[in-house]
């Protein structure tokens, strides 16, 4: 295959760095069709018609290879072919919009049963948050989504490891469970994912994670992530889904694509009838670690192009053409490891506003990203920083965090 996108304008570092990557494109592509037939003969997959199933960690949920994100959620039609083509889970929160997000699943539990779906939502850790802040916004979902239980409830975006052995936390995971309201608990995490990640697998509380998994980790970092050296370094989320099938935590997918319902033009790195975006999917969901990857769906193009993904094996061809594709597009990308935002002697908020950024760029949030970025504090803000660069020395995969943070000012502010 002829790579004419691949020039003499890119940088000689990036294609040192891109040939690096395809050498090992090969012999990672030979044994993917080796993975998928491994784990049939084990048991770890199930299909049911054009679906196909993995269990979610020490639970009992079968969920589809393939998982609705709620923010939004595609249109009504869209929704109900989705699960009758076998999507089963959903995951929602109290503020996907404004509480319509979960209404919608509300209706769809009625329309089409409640054991035909499985329903993840979550609470934040927000200001002056507290048990009793965290009861009652479950129990708001719950009204909503107008069922008894939930089968996951989740911490919404947890980035402090402490707030997960949190009495405040705990004591309402524990309310809930005597009250029968949920059967399994969980997290996403978009940040400080090293520790998060690390912490809720070890201290046996937690049976699943949402955590963001992408082809942009296909590299190697540029330098170790000096933390917890007996899990992480180099291809530090790799080995945290290890981490958490060693120790039977389940792990769901998300920020699959790195785009969201408005998917960009990206036919240049279409392999044959196989889009870029399809490439992605398989190569998160080649990972036998994992349990299902978590997509938007908002029309039936995007539909089709995802539920096709289900059982199917990266190519070498396509392989190739993910790793040209990071190569192009890796040096704006946030892997949202947190190390930038943990030591900026000036204490702004890198980190969530490379997570705005990429909701304004690359999911199309463009309200969401804005109000997100009004609600920083002046001292937490671009402005803050003193310029001393010791976030681009720290930052393991090379972004150039500085001057995303003065685009994202010029673009986010109200």
């Amino acid at each position: 295959m002829k790579n004419n996108h691949l020039d003499s304008n890119v940088p000689s570092g990036r294609r040192s760095f891109m040939r690096n990557l395809l050498f090992g494109a090969f012999s990672a592509s030979l044994s993917s069709a080796k993975l998928i037939s491994q784990q049939e003969k084990q048991g770890a997959r199930l299909k049911k018609g054009e679906m196909f199933y993995r269990r979610l960690g020490r639970t009992d949920l079968l969920i589809s290879e393939i998982s609705l994100g709620g923010s939004p959620l595609p249109a009504k039609p869209i929704l109900y072919q989705a699960i009758e083509r076998g999507v089963n889970y959903i995951d929602t929160s109290h503020s996907y919009m404004n509480g319509n997000s979960e209404r919608q699943i509300g209706q769809l539990l009625k329309d089409m049963g409640r054991d035909k779906i499985h329903v993840g939502t979550k609470f934040h850790l927000r200001g002056k948050w507290s048990e009793e802040s965290i009861i009652s916004s479950v129990e708001g979902s719950l009204r909503r989504l107008d069922t008894d239980y939930l089968d996951v409830l989740l911490i919404h975006g947890a980035s402090d490891e402490k707030h997960l052995t949190d009495e405040r936390v705990l004591g309402a995971f524990e309310k809930f469970k005597k009250q029968g309201k949920y059967r399994f608990r969980g997290l996403s995490c978009h940040s400080n994912h090293h520790k998060v990640v690390k912490e809720a697998v070890e201290c046996g509380l937690y049976d699943m994670v949402q955590l963001g998994y992408n082809v942009f980790d296909i590299r190697n970092t540029k330098k170790e992530i000096e933390t917890y050296d007996d899990y992480l370094g180099q291809s530090g989320i790799r080995r945290l889904l290890a981490l958490a099938k060693s120790n039977d935590v389940g792990i769901i997918a998300q920020k699959t694509l790195k785009v969201g319902g408005k998917r960009q033009n990206l036919e240049k790195y279409r392999t044959g009838t196989t889009s870029i975006f399809q490439a992605m999917l398989k190569w998160v969901l080649e990972n036998k670690n994992l349990t299902s990857a978590l997509t938007e769906m908002l029309t039936y193009e995007q539909l089709e192009e995802d539920l096709a993904v289900a059982g199917k094996v990266l190519s070498e061809k396509e392989r190739v053409n993910l790793f040209h594709f990071v190569v192009e597009n890796s040096e704006n990308y946030c892997h949202m490891c947190g190390l930038c935002e943990i030591n900026c002697p000036s204490h702004v908020k890198t980190t969530s506003i490379l997570r705005y950024l990429a909701y304004y760029e690359d999911y199309k949030k463009t309200n969401l990203a804005k109000q997100a970025y009004s609600r920083l504090k002046p001292s937490e803000g671009p402005h803050s920083c003193q310029n001393c660069g010791d976030c681009e020395r720290l930052c393991p995969y090379g972004v150039s965090i500085r001057e995303r943070l003065k685009e994202a000012h010029s673009i986010l502010r109200t």
